[in-house]
C-alpha cells in the first residue's frame, strides 16, 4: 500500500512540474503515472549504479553532482517514453529534477508518508 501511495504522490509531483511550463511535459495524468513508474525504475537501477560509481565526485561537490545524476535519469526516462514524456534540454532536466524532488518531498510530508519510523 505504501508503494502505491508513493507512486501516486510522485505522479502528482510530476504532473505539477509539467504544469510549471519549464520544458518537462506529459499530455495527461495517465502518462504522468506511467512516467513516474519509469522514473522510479530508472532511478532504482541505473540511477543507483551511477550514484555508486560517481560517489567520489559527489563528495567533492558536496552532493551537488546528485542533481546532475537525477537530471540524467529524468532524461533517460523521457527518452524511454519519448512521444508522451518530453524533457526539452539539460536546463529543463536540471530544473525539473530539483523541482520534482522538492515538490515530491513536500507532498510526502503533507500526507505524512514516513519512510523510516523510529521505534524508540
Amino acid at each position: 500500500m505504501k508503494l502505491l501511495v508513493r507512486w501516486l504522490v510522485n505522479a502528482v509531483a510530476l504532473w505539477i512540474v509539467t504544469k510549471l511550463e519549464i520544458g518537462v511535459s506529459v499530455p495527461n495524468f495517465k502518462y504522468a503515472l506511467v512516467a513516474a513508474l519509469v522514473i522510479g525504475l530508472v532511478n532504482a537501477t541505473l540511477g543507483l549504479f551511477l550514484k555508486v560509481i560517481t560517489f567520489p565526485l559527489t563528495i567533492l561537490t558536496f552532493g551537488i553532482f546528485l542533481i546532475i545524476i537525477n537530471a540524467a535519469m529524468l532524461k533517460v526516462a523521457a527518452w524511454l517514453l519519448y512521444p508522451e514524456f518530453r524533457v526539452s534540454g539539460w536546463v529543463a532536466a536540471i530544473i525539473g529534477a530539483v523541482l520534482l524532488s522538492i515538490i515530491s518531498s513536500l507532498l510526502h510530508w503533507l500526507i505524512g508518508d514516513k519512510r523510516r519510523r523510529s521505534e524508540y
